[in-house]
């Protein structure tokens, strides 16, 4: 992934050879080339190009990794409070904590609108049961609530239900 200083270099060179083309546009007026209005919007091009590689050294791009966090799969979001992760029945408690916290970190959106008296996102994570052939079960085993309104939300309150951990079907060894 590609950090705030490599943007700002970037940006450097678009902003150099935004000039030269300026230049050579310039150039191409004064001595009425044939390609001096494919010059301006080249140089036009460039100069968008080098704004948004700019903008792009002001923010960081950075995200955060909850170390123990295992890999989930997002399958219900209403845009608003309700979420939905998938994880493998194979997690544990304490790996199904930390990717909880990560899915929080993930899924914080400052364009996530709560419902009136209701301002927290509740993520919750299930996995897939199948008790006979052709049967499947959802199966929740967990699940965070952080606040919509705060990053970093300090009292985020993750609910794990260990009692459901037994019901898993135990891995082939």
């Amino acid at each position: 992934m590609f950090s705030q200083a490599d943007f700002i270099q970037y940006a450097q060179w678009s902003g150099i050879a935004t000039l030269v083309f300026a230049a050579l546009t310039v150039l191409g007026f004064i001595l009425k080339w044939g390609l001096r209005f494919r010059l301006v919007g080249t140089t036009g091009f460039m100069l968008v190009l080098t704004a948004g590689l700019f903008a792009l050294s002001l923010a960081p791009l950075t995200r955060t990794v909850i170390p123990g966090a295992v890999r989930y799969k997002l399958v219900y979001d209403n845009g608003a409070t309700q979420t939905v992760i998938a994880i493998s029945p194979e997690i544990t408690p304490t790996e199904l904590e930390a990717t909880l916290r990560q899915a929080a970190s993930d899924l914080y959106s400052y364009g996530r609108m709560g419902k009136p008296g209701q301002n927290q996102l509740t993520i919750r994570a299930r996995t897939i049961l199948h008790p006979e052939p052709g049967v499947s079960v959802p199966f929740y085993l967990g699940q965070v609530k952080r606040s919509l309104v705060n990053r970093e939300d300090p009292q985020m309150a993750i609910e794990i239900y260990h009692d459901r951990f037994a019901q898993l079907p135990k891995p082939n060894a």
